[in-house]
């Protein structure tokens, strides 16, 4: 279904169109292609701790896919993320955020003496604030009990669409 690329491959000047075009905009800091299709078209990118212009990025893995955004923001339109929070266990989910805060916040510099970035997937330090954002660790590699969930609804929105 999906590559996902463990070291985080150099962007391609494709793939950097390609996640600009997805985005509306360029991209406003540096970024890595985190999961890709077969063809390269990129799924999620691991975006830096820092925009370029030194403000703190909070959201390391974005999902750029736009199929799978459609699919996650219907999902989120039909009570997504109140469901999701009574499905897993609080404590996974805390787990997941120290996680995913520990892998963005160990690529800045301990010397950084400028603002950093707070807060777990999706910048939110408990609960569930945005599933586009759990789905897109999950992909990434992530443990996330969130990412799961919304995987198996995704299966299942599938199976009906």
């Amino acid at each position: 279904m999906f590559e996902c690329s463990p070291d985080h491959a150099l962007v391609t000047p494709a793939q950097f169109d390609a996640v600009a075009e997805l985005l509306g905009r360029p991209p406003q800091g540096s970024f890595s292609v985190a999961v890709a299709h077969p063809d390269g078209r990129p799924v999620v990118i691991a975006n830096a701790p820092l925009l370029d212009d030194g403000t703190p990025m909070p959201t390391r893995y974005w999902l750029v896919d736009a199929e799978l955004r459609r699919r996650v923001s219907q999902l989120e339109g039909h009570g997504g993320v109140r469901m999701a929070q009574a499905a897993v266990d609080a404590d996974d989910l805390a787990a997941a955020h120290a996680r995913y805060a520990a892998d963005r916040d160990a690529l800045i510099s301990a010397d950084h003496l400028g603002p950093r970035p707070s807060g777990g997937v999706g910048g939110t330090a408990r609960g569930v604030k945005c599933l586009h954002a759990h789905l897109a660790y999950r992909l990434a590699g992530g443990l996330d009990p969130v990412g799961d969930w919304v995987l198996d609804r995704l299966v299942d929105l599938g199976a009906r669409s």
